[in-house]
């Protein structure tokens, strides 16, 4: 963060100093609500939670050198008390259900004023430049995507995993300081008007938006209403801004009208703009390796043509490069950086697309950290493909509930048995016990795929581990092969399928340790990882 008093904070905030604080005392390093991860100098904000109140713990930040913290009531400890805020009506957040004295409530909104306050006099006095990203799927590959490139450019600041709502936003805002020079901002909406909350705190230059599909159908009702919280990320822009828009979807090329700022498009698919003309940044020559990556070269109003090898799993990652690449090069880096950038760029979100071969030989791509119908549609392709490139390999599908999809869930469920047959999966094995997994289970096997049903995380394990474990029909030489069976394991977030991909890691020697967390400031450097 950037050095501020407590005074400062709490004129900031609107909040009051506790009796213990020292108003000169200055803040000069991260805001964190995790104590164990105050650093000296830091700030601490006491979040309240379902499960732990964060208030317990502001004697354990300052005494691991946090100057203050952000609270919602005196804590015997030097602190901004921040005011009480109205509930707001309709509110769905998984903060307002666990929140019942407004504690919570109170606590983010300090930490709100603060973000908006920092962000705003970065871009004023140090020329931070922020970029927004939204979309109903690919909103956290392509934030790695883009804090890959940008750190060739300068100093990047991104989220880590998915930091992308009221808290996570300003959370990632307050990680900036006077030599950041690039925000990645992810923002996710459970409504409308939230985009546009989250853009008043950030205030974007670059927007990127990539697609409009069916998360959180259940909670706004229709695809168009998902395009109208979508789009509020292209309104936030200001004149001198660029709108970076997938030509590839109709719901977000409309969006052209709805910004002040410059539009460009990208396209995987070198499809046309809603105006007829070819868009700015597209892909030719795409090409799929044995584990599904994707190489392609990469077309841009920056110069002649770049071929792109993207280390980052599924087809779907290039039209996210493409996004990448428009930011990239709109920000002022040339083409060739770009390619190079993307080229070497590695996941650094866990659980998304984290793709592992054991020295035996076997595959696991683990993208358990969220499911929707068009995350799970490309999940199912990238282990099609990969699967198609071991022949006589076994692809097994271990999935779970797509949650938020409102009155179309059921039919959504089903409709991936069609999606597991058209890319040839051989198995499917399906955890939980809700009427969603049970149709996704009897249209599987009408299809043809071996199907098992597990209660679990854990009985799924096991269901796996003894498919890959019993060699197929007729291989008597299937042990010693270099190419093993591919595990697909995704689900909604809730379900924790992740387990599954670590107990199958764990059962045999690594071949490709799991990528590590990130830092979260990326600088200028060859190894962007």
């Amino acid at each position: 963060m950037i050095p501020m008093t407590l005074e400062d904070i709490a004129r900031v905030t609107g909040g009051t100093l506790s009796e213990t604080a020292d108003p000169n005392a200055t803040v000069t390093s991260y805001v964190e609500f995790d104590s164990r991860k105050i650093t000296a100098g830091g700030l601490f904000v006491a979040l309240p939670g379902s499960n732990v109140d964060g208030h317990d713990f502001a004697e354990s930040a300052i005494a691991r050198g946090a100057v203050g913290a952000l609270v919602a009531r005196e804590v015997g400890v030097p602190a901004v008390i921040l005011p009480s805020v109205d509930a707001i009506e309709g509110d769905n957040s998984d903060l307002a259900a666990g929140d019942p004295d407004g504690s919570a409530r109170a606590v983010v909104a300090g930490m709100t004023k603060l973000a908006a306050h920092v962000a705003r006099t970065l871009v004023d006095k140090h020329g931070l430049r922020i970029t927004g990203v939204t979309g109903s799927a690919g909103k956290t590959s392509t934030k790695d995507l883009i804090a890959n490139v940008l750190g060739r450019g300068g100093e990047t600041v991104a989220p880590p995993g998915s930091f992308n709502n009221e808290i996570g936003l300003p959370y990632t805002v307050l990680r900036c300081t006077e030599n950041t020079d690039f925000l990645v901002a992810e923002m996710s909406a459970r409504n409308i008007g939230h985009i546009a909350q989250l853009a008043s705190i950030a205030p974007p230059h670059i927007g990127v938006v990539l697609n409009v599909g069916s998360a959180h159908l259940g909670e706004f009702g229709s695809r168009e209403n998902i395009a109208q919280a979508k789009g509020e990320l292209v309104e936030a822009l200001p004149a001198d801004g660029v709108a970076i828009l997938n030509a590839d979807d109709e719901l977000v090329a409309g969006m052209t009208p709805r910004t002040q700022g410059r539009v460009v498009c990208f396209s995987a698919d070198n499809v046309a703009t809603p105006q007829g003309d070819a868009p700015d940044y597209y892909a030719t020559d795409i090409q799929l390796d044995d584990v599904a990556r994707a190489a392609f070269t990469m077309h841009s109003p920056a110069g002649d043509p770049q071929r792109v090898s993207l280390k980052v799993f599924g087809a779907h990652q290039v039209s996210n490069a493409l996004a990448a690449a428009a930011v990239g090069i709109e920000a002022g880096l040339d083409a060739a950086t770009v390619a190079d950038a993307l080229s070497n760029a590695h996941s650094v979100s866990v659980n998304r697309m984290d793709v592992n071969t054991r020295a035996d030989g076997l595959t696991v791509i683990n993208d358990a950290y969220n499911a929707n119908p068009d995350s799970m549609r490309a999940g199912i392709a990238a282990l099609g493909f990969t699967a198609a490139a071991r022949p006589g390999v076994r692809s097994i599908a271990v999935l779970g509930e797509m949650g938020e999809l409102g009155s179309d869930s059921v039919e959504a469920h089903r409709a991936l048995g069609d999606e597991l047959a058209r890319y040839r999966v051989t198995h499917l094995v399906v955890v939980g016990q809700s009427e969603e997994t049970r149709v996704l289970a009897e249209r599987a096997s009408e299809r043809g795929i071996e199907t098992h049903s597990a209660r679990g995380v854990d009985e799924a394990a096991g269901v796996v581990g003894e498919i890959v474990r019993t060699a197929p029909p007729g291989e008597e030489n299937w042990r010693s092969r270099d190419d093993r069976d591919v595990v697909l394991v995704k689900a909604s977030n809730a379900v924790g399928l992740w387990r599954v991909a670590e107990t199958l890691l764990a059962d045999g020697p690594n071949a490709a340790p799991t990528t590590p967390a990130p830092p979260l400031t990326q600088t200028n450097q060859e190894d962007t990882r």
